[in-house]
């Protein structure tokens, strides 16, 4: 299996270190969920590196595996390779076997160290089909039914993650801005009890934040002669409502989860961190040169930032892709960080204004991206960044609404932040959509003027 995996692993788009070559897999533990034909085994397999650099040495990913003499034609897309008699394939996606650990979560049993957990009073239905969502990158959800959402953390750390932390804590609060959990899987790994998996409601009418967005920017750019604020799918009130959700949740995570005040010490560290990150950047993209002397500027004044910093938990990795619209009103979701971080960065106490930094940059991208690949046309340049401005400002008048101050007042922290988020943009789009790089270049150059 461990032959089979180092070919098997790189093509994956949750596997997280494309293009790194891969020296070896080796399972580090192996336990048995379902015999017979077809048979489970839930695997953590360790991953080591040959070329030293660009991040861990070694990392690891956890994996359900399906065995069967013979490969039906629905799981061919997720064939592993032959082992043996045995073909092996990724049992994350047969709904022959998936229903076992909804059981399994549901009887909180334990199989040989691997721990299923629900909360105290959860009912769950197991007598439901499942299906893999197909939109997920890091990670693997899959739905039971209508009912329940399982997310299956590919790449794992020792310790709790902070999605199945951070929504826990925040359900103690009465929190209703996010999706609580329900159940999750969890083992021992170098001596931390580590999450696997998260199970929760799933959302069967809920309405992704960015496609409601772009929605409201394509009736936009539909109209020849109506501002933002005149068009049918004006987005502004959404706006407002999602900033005063950001809010709330922050507000009750600094309740619920450590928080204090950082001193102009670790204004200065974090302003250190940031400069690294552009030395970084410059390496890489040279179209950022022009910019370079202004974003220093910015990072210099975040350094000379004698307030204190109110810094606490986060959401950490904040756009409109992390967010969904209920008939209730919004709800946050994904509280895992940016996985590609290592898990002490992504539990670290940090300024809320990160988050809010992280949501403009994403109403600039919703306002711009359908521009990325097509000939400059002035008039749409103009309403996107009229959309942009008009939403970006909702979403700001709607968190201080909610939290008793103004993100825009903190302007040195806010600005150094999103000029920090724009720049990991731009090496993004360097690497990966050439075409969109202008995107996060003008906006860099818009917020050094």
């Amino acid at each position: 299996m461990e032959d089979l995996l180092s070919r098997w692993l790189p093509e994956q788009r949750w596997f997280g270190a494309k293009g790194r070559p891969i020296q070896g897999v080796t399972v580090v533990a192996e336990r048995e969920l379902v015999a017979g034909d077809p048979a489970c085994a839930h695997a953590i397999v360790e991953v080591g590196y040959a070329d030293g650099i660009g991040g861990e040495d070694r990392e690891m990913y956890q994996l359900v595996v399906g065995k069967r003499p013979e490969m039906p034609q629905r799981l061919q897309h997720v064939r592993i390779g032959r082992a043996g008699d045995q073909v092996l394939y990724d049992a994350a996606h047969d709904n022959e076997l998936t229903h076992v650990l909804l059981q399994l979560i549901a009887e909180e049993g334990d199989e040989a160290g691997l721990r299923f957990r629900k909360l105290p009073d959860v009912r769950l239905d197991t007598d439901l089909t499942s299906i893999v969502m197909g939109h997920e990158q890091s990670n693997t959800s899959v739905v039971f039914g209508e009912e329940y959402i399982l997310k299956l953390f590919r790449k794992i750390a020792p310790g709790t993650n902070p999605d199945l932390e951070i929504t826990r804590a925040l359900a103690e609060t009465g929190c209703t801005s996010i999706v609580p959990p329900l159940g999750w899987i969890e083992t021992d790994l170098r001596g931390e009890v580590t999450t696997l998996a998260m199970l929760q409601p799933f959302l069967r009418t809920a309405t992704d934040g960015w496609q409601l967005a772009v929605t409201s920017v394509r009736d936009l750019y539909a109209e020849a002669d109506l501002h933002a604020d005149e068009v049918g799918g004006d987005f502004a009130g959404e706006s407002e409502r999602l900033g005063a959700a950001t809010a709330d949740v922050h507000q009750r995570l600094h309740r619920a989860l450590p928080s204090r005040l950082a001193d102009e010490a670790e204004s200065a560290a974090t302003a250190k961190q940031l400069h690294e990150r552009l030395d970084a950047a410059l390496e890489v993209v040279p179209e950022l040169a022009p910019y370079a002397e202004d974003l220093r500027t910015s990072y210099d004044a975040l350094a000379g930032h004698a307030s204190p910093v109110p810094v606490q938990r986060i959401h950490g990795d904040f756009h409109l892709g992390q967010v969904l619209r209920t008939e209730a009103g919004w709800v946050l979701i994904d509280f895992e960080g940016e996985p590609a971080r290592p898990l002490a960065e992504r539990t670290a106490l940090m300024s809320p204004l990160r988050d809010v930094a992280g949501m403009l940059r994403s109403f600039d991208y919703a306002a711009r991206h359908l521009l990325a690949e097509a000939p400059a046309v002035a008039s749409l340049e103009y309403r996107a960044g009229e959309w942009a401005e008009r939403n970006r400002d909702a979403f700001c008048v709607g968190y201080a609404r909610a939290a008793g101050r103004d993100p825009r007042d903190d302007a040195v922290l806010l600005r150094a932040f999103e000029l920090d988020k724009a720049v990991y943009e731009v090496v993004y789009e360097a690497r990966n959509r050439p075409t969109w790089l202008p995107i996060p270049l003008s906006s860099i150059e818009r917020l050094v003027r």
